[in-house]
């Protein structure tokens, strides 16, 4: 049960934890009581016979579906955090990518082409994917903006750390642009002829008619075919997300250890942005393994990859300044990690 109650207690305050008083017990009157603030001391500070800890909170029998839910959500936010906040995961996550990126159109090979998933169509695809940018820019955006707000109570802080969004945006499109320029310079459309024509295209030959002098975009709408050489924006931008996403919330592991103020906002929002992580890494191995492109979508991971260390372990580590926006948690924590 003290174990219970130290993986429990956010802080210095045992918070949503069964705690015992000064003389080990956890019954003050006779009954169990579900200890909300050491009134005296902190758990982490005993101070032996200087009094005894008085428990205010609910009893056993007043435990309420809030209250565990609560005691869930502290625990199930301190592992993930605890996980990412590892300096190993942090290091080789991008190692990860890299086996999913080389190994995962493997997996075409096995998984049938009538999934629900094998169709560009599937709910995933069109609610998520197509705004992949925006759905990690409004969740880590808030969680970003919350945790540095509510450890410093700075707005020019928040801001500072919210920069980090505008400046990876910014990248995002810039590298769209880039790609789509490339994309147009290097291809050309194919239109597929209605007829095979006298002495023209023999058998087992793709039955196509060059059009040159049209976009890329142009050629798709027309339901034509387009040829070049290309990098995969989908895998581009997942990468990029999902590494951006570890970044950003590593810094929670770090927050908590200092004892930083946490709230049940706070840690929803933690939790989402994990699910979203989970579901930017599903969809990258849907991608891979139902459409695969291995020379472009590796080309997309790798560029995916090199904006993320160039941001995160090149740039970002020579702020904070007027230039650089700093790392993640620096001025919310002590060690400056």
């Amino acid at each position: 049960m003290v174990l219970l109650c130290s993986l429990l207690r956010s802080g210095p305050d045992c918070r949503s934890a069964w705690c015992p008083d000064s003389k080990g017990s956890f019954s003050t009157t006779g009954s169990w009581t579900l200890g909300t603030r050491w009134h005296q001391d902190s758990w982490a500070n005993p101070k032996p016979h200087s009094g005894s800890y008085r428990i205010v909170g609910p009893t056993l029998t007043q435990l309420g579906p809030k209250m565990i839910v609560n005691s869930a959500l502290v625990v199930l936010t301190d592992l993930v955090a605890m996980l990412l906040a590892n300096k190993m995961f942090r290091r080789h996550f991008y190692l990860l990518l890299s086996v999913l990126l080389v190994f995962g159109p493997a997996l075409s090979l096995w998984v049938s082409q009538y999934s629900v998933f094998a169709k560009k169509t599937h709910f995933l695809y069109r609610m998520f994917l197509r705004s992949g940018w925006g759905w990690t820019c409004v969740f880590v955006g808030s969680f970003v903006l919350v945790l540095s707000f509510s450890g410093r109570r700075s707005i020019t802080l928040s801001l500072r750390h919210l920069s980090r969004m505008l400046v990876a945006g910014a990248l995002w499109l810039g590298f769209r642009k880039v790609l789509d320029l490339l994309g147009n310079a290097t291809g050309s459309c194919y239109e597929a002829l209605a007829a095979p024509l006298e002495g023209g295209v023999a058998a087992g030959q793709p039955q196509l008619l060059l059009r040159e002098g049209e976009s890329k975009a142009a050629c798709l709408g027309q339901g034509m075919q387009w040829r070049g050489y290309e990098v995969s924006e989908d895998v581009f931008l997942l990468c990029l997300c999902c590494l951006l996403l570890v970044e950003e919330m590593a810094v929670f592991g770090s927050y908590l250890d200092v004892g930083g103020v946490t709230g049940s906002p706070l840690r929803i929002l933690f939790l989402l942005c994990v699910l979203l992580l989970a579901l930017w890494l599903f969809l990258l191995l849907c991608l891979l393994a139902y459409f695969p492109q291995f020379p472009t979508q590796l080309l997309g991971g790798a560029l995916g990859c090199l904006s993320w260390r160039g941001l995160y372990q090149g740039w970002y580590p020579l702020g904070p300044s007027w230039y650089c926006p700093g790392r993640p948690g620096v001025g919310l924590l002590s060690t400056g990690e």
